[in-house]
């Protein structure tokens, strides 16, 4: 009998991301601690300007939290008690969270299997005249289908905030970036993120400089002057530090979004002939926050116990839809498309360091643990 243990691989590793970075964020580091500036200030100014070029939009508001940038955008756009926000059951908790903590009710909308994004062709018919706005979640890093959203969102008169917790630095139609076409776009700078913080962060992205203003206004206890509030907002600053580590990331985020793209295309060939394994298109502009894939002839939940005891770690996104969470309980009815892809879904390493040999051993892993050889 072996001593040998199994390879482990982890369904991210952070460490080769700081290592490779570790001279220039321990500078970062070092700035601020001596600068004794650590809410707000000049390198939170300079971060929301930095990516306010990234993103080709006029105003990047530093927040918190992703969950915070879609509550403060959602507030900003005036969605509130009453209203109703079309959205897809096929996400963190988070996105309807925060239109339920707006008093606003989200209304849920079936899932394009092969996206694993709201389908816009549903959307239409779930508006009522409460309908203020959509909420569309590019999921696992994939653009949803904008040009139709924004289409039924002009023709209605209603607004749109992107969900971009995922997909940073995605573009749609490998062109415009995800964030920058409906009114509002939420970024989440959460750690296992493409552009990931040392902690918590999130950021609201406008071209509408009242939206801005407001945002501005409720990161900060709704106030424009301070002791001067003028609305009910949050304590939900971005933090000088997080600001400063994610300058020195930031130039680095196309690039690693694109080994993640050559990891997606390699996965994709090492299982070209799994026909039970349906891997994700590797469409252009996708980020592949998450590489997942589909087990459809496999208990999806055996399986991954069986690759975990082998060493090698996945995730389930998501496991439980958000309408039939138990927050929810009888509020919805299942939606037939989600609650299946909840059941087969399956989340592979990916990273920028991910190695080709190590992707090797991840679909061997795979193959052996739905019974191959």
């Amino acid at each position: 009998m072996s001593d040998t243990l199994p390879k482990t691989i982890p369904v991210l590793d952070l460490a080769p991301e700081i290592e490779e970075l570790w001279d220039e964020l321990n500078a970062a580091f070092q700035r601020v601690m001596r600068s004794g500036q650590f809410i707000m200030g000049p390198e939170v100014t300079a971060f929301e300007n930095e990516v306010a070029e990234y993103l080709g939009v006029k105003h990047a508001i530093g927040v918190n939290s992703g969950t915070d940038a879609l509550v403060i955008g959602l507030r900003a756009l005036g969605i509130g008690t009453g209203d109703e926000v079309i959205t897809t059951p096929f996400s963190f908790f988070a996105t309807a969270e925060s239109i339920s903590n707006v008093g606003a009710t989200p209304v849920f909308v079936d899932i394009d299997e092969a996206t694993f994004n709201i389908d816009p062709a549903l959307i239409e018919a779930a508006i009522t005249p409460n309908t203020k706005a959509i909420m569309p979640v590019h999921l696992y890093g994939r653009p949803a289908e904008m040009d139709a959203i924004m289409a039924i969102a002009d023709q209605h008169g209603l607004e749109v905030i992107e969900d971009c917790a995922q997909s940073f630095g995605a573009r749609y139609q490998d062109k415009t970036q995800t964030g920058t076409i409906g009114h509002v776009g939420a970024f989440s700078f959460f750690p296992s993120k493409n552009l990931g913080a040392f902690g918590d962060g999130g950021l609201v992205a406008t071209d509408d400089d009242h939206v801005a203003d407001l945002a501005r206004m409720l990161r900060a206890h709704g106030s424009k002057k301070k002791y001067r509030n003028e609305i009910l907002g949050y304590n939900s600053r971005l933090d000088a530090l997080q600001a400063a580590l994610l300058r020195v990331k930031l130039p680095h985020v196309d690039d690693w979004n694109a080994r993640r793209a050559a990891s997606a295309r390699r996965y994709a060939e090492l299982l070209t002939d799994a026909s039970d394994v349906i891997t994700p298109d590797a469409t252009p502009g996708h980020v592949f926050h998450q590489y997942t894939v589909r087990l459809t002839a496999a208990d999806r939940d055996a399986v991954q116990d069986r690759i975990t005891q082998a060493g090698v770690g996945t995730m389930v996104y998501y496991p439980v839809p958000q309408d039939q969470l138990p927050v929810y309980a009888g509020a919805y009815e299942p939606l037939p498309r989600t609650s299946i892809l909840a059941r087969q879904v399956l989340s592979l390493p990916i990273g920028p360091n991910l190695t080709a040999q190590d992707q090797e051993h991840v679909v061997r892993t795979l193959r052996q643990s739905l019974g191959r050889g």
